[in-house]
């Protein structure tokens, strides 16, 4: 069996990679930030690419050291909660939230716009072909690299590349003074601006679903896996930077050409319209189908993976449930959705950073089972206050939480467990029960 891949491969897992991570939301994000900071867009953009792109790269760099899948990384907690936290990522990232959110988007930005009189029939039908289509590329998990990274992604990174080519050599206006919280510390408002593209979680399903192509391409020795596991990482991290920096260019260029826009899309639509003309729609057409459609068939493919996996249900056949879940969400309450999918969001996001941060200290803990279970009940029970904030739960009373004003309060009492984790080692009780166990 093979473990060597030649580069054209490694570039084409890499390109996968990003276009799974590269979704509507992505690319609709960060014009409206970029609008916002303004003259303060180094700054700002800075702080946004620690967490929309360092993170996941982090998160994708853990999973190939814990030995490249989620029961790797999570040996430590004990199984039940282990696949508690797991189900749930997969459920709100996939059919309950965001792979939905693609079919949606991507009617409203590409499709929607070349009609005169839409109706709801006109998006029930759209989603159900964007889904059928998303389902086929799924429905094969070894051609997955063949056909995303080989075929879809570079059609998409072109569309990309002329348009970020258009941006820079001819903006459509100039940067204007920052606004809101870019004008007094746009650092940290960027950084807390990328933590909400949610792509932590997109990283703890997509790193195992890579290390599945590389197995079905002959890969199967640990250290090679890790080693090209961490490498289409990097060409992904190299791909969203590109996007995300042409992109807050683009936003802080519009304030000419996109007076009155109160979203990316908005912003986005107008720009290309501005560049492009009469062509500018089709462009941001071909460009948003692609990254909605791609974004689509990893999460799929990844949910069906591991439902399969933990299930006697075969993988094709939660590839068709799955596609059928989100087609018919996509119609029906996703407002709805969001609304209470935000919670649940704010309540996991951080369990997932712990649980990252402690897979690259694990060797210095003297004792990790204990360790784990300490660290991520602390993350939980004070993610579990910031969610109850943004859900609307008067919370006042924990307002003297460090970070607990943006939405992080659960941020340092986590550092503070993690940190008195390395101190604590085994007891002797603790080493006979597992002798005996």
């Amino acid at each position: 069996m093979k473990q060597t891949l030649k580069i054209s491969d490694i570039i084409a897992v890499g390109f996968m990679l990003f276009a799974f991570f590269l979704g509507a939301g992505n690319i609709i994000f960060p014009p409206l930030a970029g609008q916002l900071a303004g003259e303060n867009l180094i700054p700002a953009m800075t702080g946004f690419l620690l967490t929309a792109v360092g993170l996941p790269l982090i998160t994708i760099v853990a999973i190939a050291v814990a030995g490249g899948s989620w029961d790797h990384l999570t040996k430590d907690l004990p199984k039940r909660a282990a696949m508690t936290i797991a189900v749930l990522i997969f459920i709100i990232i996939g059919p309950a939230f965001a792979a939905p959110r693609t079919g949606l988007v991507a009617y409203e930005m590409a499709i929607k716009p070349f009609f005169a009189d839409a109706a709801q029939l006109h998006l029930t039908i759209f989603s159900i072909l964007f889904f059928v289509v998303a389902m086929s590329f799924a429905w094969s998990q070894g051609k997955l690299i063949d056909v995303i990274g080989k075929v879809l992604t570079p059609v998409l990174f072109i569309g990309l590349i002329i348009l970020a080519a258009a941006v820079f050599i001819d903006p459509q206006g100039e940067m204007i003074a920052a606004q809101g919280e870019y004008l007094t510390h746009p650092l940290q408002k960027g950084f807390l601006e990328g933590y909400n593209t949610m792509d932590t979680f997109a990283s703890l399903m997509f790193g195992g679903l890579i290390v599945d192509a590389l197995r079905k391409k002959g890969v199967q020795d640990q250290s090679a896996t890790a080693k090209y596991l961490i490498s289409a990482a990097l060409v992904a991290a190299a791909g969203l930077a590109f996007v995300y920096v042409s992109l807050f260019y683009l936003g802080a260029t519009s304030a000419a050409v996109a007076v009155g826009a109160d979203n990316g899309g908005a912003i986005l639509s107008m720009y290309v319209q501005s560049l492009f003309g009469p062509y500018g729609q089709i462009v941001l057409s071909v460009i948003v189908l692609l990254a909605c459609l791609t974004t689509a068939i990893g999460i799929i493919s990844a949910c069906s993976d591991y439902f399969s996996s933990i299930t006697p249900i075969a993988y094709k056949a939660w590839v068709v449930i799955i596609g059928v879940a989100c087609a018919t969400v996509a119609n029906v309450g996703l407002s709805q959705l969001i609304s209470l999918s935000v919670p649940v969001l704010f309540a996991l996001y951080p369990v997932a950073i712990a649980l990252v941060a402690l897979t690259f200290i694990r060797k210095k803990l003297p004792n990790p089972k204990v360790a784990y279970r300490v660290v991520i009940l602390v993350s939980l029970m004070f993610a579990l206050i910031d969610a109850a904030k943004v859900a609307g739960v008067d919370v006042s009373a924990l307002s003297m939480l460090p970070l607990f004003e943006v939405g992080m309060g659960w941020l340092m009492p986590t550092v503070a467990a993690m940190v008195c984790m390395l101190f604590i080692g085994k007891s002797e009780q603790v080493e006979l029960a597992e002798e005996t166990a």
